[in-house]
Formats: C-alpha cells, sequence, structure tokens
C-alpha cells in the first residue's frame, strides 16, 4: 500500500527498512591452480590434501569426468560420493544426504549440484574443469561464502587454458609435492528400513540411539526422515557399538533392519 488506511488508528508512523543500506559481498577468494593435462588428477589429489578437512565440491563438466575422480580416490582410500544426471534418484538423495549430515566432506559432481539443490554451506570449491559459461561459473562459486562466511574457489588449469569471464589478476596457489592424507569425517550415517509410512518420527529414532542403543546425546547428528527409511548421522567411533546392541531391536512394535548406508 501506498498509504496506511486511517481505520487502523495509526499515528505517527515510522518507516524501517533493512534492506536499502544493505551491501551483501561475498567473502570469496579465487585461487589458480596450473597444471598440465597429463598431471591433473595428481594435482587435484594433492589440492583435496591440502585443503584438508574442509567440506569441497569438486566440479567436473562431464560425468566420466566425476567417475574417472571418484575412481582415484577409491585407490586412495578417500571417503566420498559422487554426484551427477547418470544416476538413480534415490542414489543422488542418498549422496546429498551424507553430505548434507558431514559423514562425507568431499562430493563429486557435475553442474547438476551448481543451483536449486539443499546442501549445507561449503568450505571450498574446486573447479576440476571449468565451465563454459560465466553464468555456471557464478552458481558453482555461490555454493560457498554464503551469507557472513568465507570460502574458497581453486581453479584448476592448463598454462593454454583462457575464459573470457576470468580476471587476469588471479593469484596463483602452489602445492607441494605431498600432503598427509585428510581424516574421514566423525560422522557417519546409518540407514533405518522404516519412515514416515510405519508412523516412524525423529523422536523415535533419538529413543532408539539412546535408550537401547547407548549413545548420548552429543554422539547422535542430523536425522532425516523419509516415507519408507530414517537416515542418522552417528559418531563413526560409536556405530559397530549401536549396531551389535540394536541388532533384532524393534520401532514402534515392528523389528527393522539398520545398518551403514551405503
Amino acid at each position: 500500500m501506498q498509504e496506511i488506511p486511517d481505520f487502523t488508528g495509526l499515528k505517527n508512523a515510522t518507516e524501517i527498512n533493512f534492506l536499502k543500506d544493505a551491501q551483501v559481498v561475498p567473502d570469496l577468494q579465487l585461487k589458480k591452480i596450473i597444471s598440465t593435462a597429463e598431471d591433473k588428477l595428481d594435482t587435484l589429489f594433492r589440492l583435496i590434501c591440502k585443503t584438508g578437512e574442509q567440506t569441497t565440491l569438486i566440479f567436473c563438466n562431464h560425468r566420466e569426468t566425476v567417475d574417472r575422480i571418484s575412481d582415484l580416490l577409491i585407490d586412495k582410500d578417500l571417503a566420498h560420493d559422487i554426484f551427477h544426471g547418470g544416476m538413480e534418484q534415490d542414489e543422488r538423495e542418498r549422496a546429498l544426504l551424507k553430505f548434507r549430515n558431514g559423514s562425507i566432506k568431499i562430493l563429486i559432481t557435475t553442474d547438476l549440484a551448481s543451483r536449486g539443490l539443499d546442501i549445507p554451506e561449503i568450505g571450498c570449491i574446486i573447479h576440476y574443469q571449468l565451465p563454459y559459461t560465466e553464468d555456471a561459473f557464478l552458481h558453482r562459486n555461490g555454493r560457498t561464502a554464503r551469507m557472513n562466511a568465507k570460502g574458497t574457489a581453486f581453479l584448476l588449469m592448463t598454462p593454454e587454458e583462457k575464459y573470457p569471464f576470468l580476471k587476469t589478476d588471479i593469484a596463483v596457489e602452489k602445492l607441494k609435492d605431498k600432503y598427509a592424507l585428510p581424516k574421514d569425517s566423525q560422522w557417519q550415517t546409518l540407514y533405518i528400513a522404516a519412515g514416515r509410512k510405519d508412523k516412524i518420527n525423529k523422536i523415535d529414532v533419538v529413543g532408539l540411539l539412546l535408550k537401547k542403543g547407548g549413545l548420548e546425546k552429543d554422539d547422535v547428528g542430523l536425522i532425516e526422515v523419509k516415507d519408507q527409511s530414517c537416515y542418522v548421522a552417528v559418531k563413526r567411533n560409536k556405530v559397530q557399538q549401536v549396531l551389535g546392541a540394536l541388532n533384532g531391536e524393534k520401532i514402534k512394535h515392528k523389528k527393522v533392519k539398520i545398518e551403514i548406508a551405503l
């Protein structure tokens, strides 16, 4: 409304505008990593080790590249997951779920994860392959340095690569020959074969884990209840204990399967 109606009885109204002077400037650092095409996978692995235990999104242009990087990290015994359009819907949802609850800290993806997904604040972005357009580049980077947080986007490039949307003064990051392998997350995800359609809710899951699983409140992380299943983050060092304690247990008088979510 342009004016407040007289019938409200409001006198001496004051306008308060919290947006007028707000300036939202992401605290995002861009850093360039120079590598030959032949050494790019090895360079990526060293960069992952350098960034340590930060939550990291690795962007690629093609599904095949996502799978190739995943194969490398499997060989290096580095926990991660993948996300692209060639996966089944439930596989993609499970990958995002484990990324949200902190069970995995590295997600390798195509531009499918650059917008419109419920994923948490990201510590750093790695462009293993730069996108073809500035719009896609901005959307990828928008996954980090949100709100008041800081973030870093690393660009893996060969000396010959040029992109019109990149500034020429991006700082070059140097990598050492070797870094320590990042530790696995302190969390691991458990799958429970019952959900909303079985009248299960988060309180039921917490009660089961604390009363019968022998866990403390701090041992339980994010819980997500689906129609036919539940997923819960549990401290990794307590997983085998809780699986043993809950073997054969029931929720809402129903015996359910509980196992590590793969």
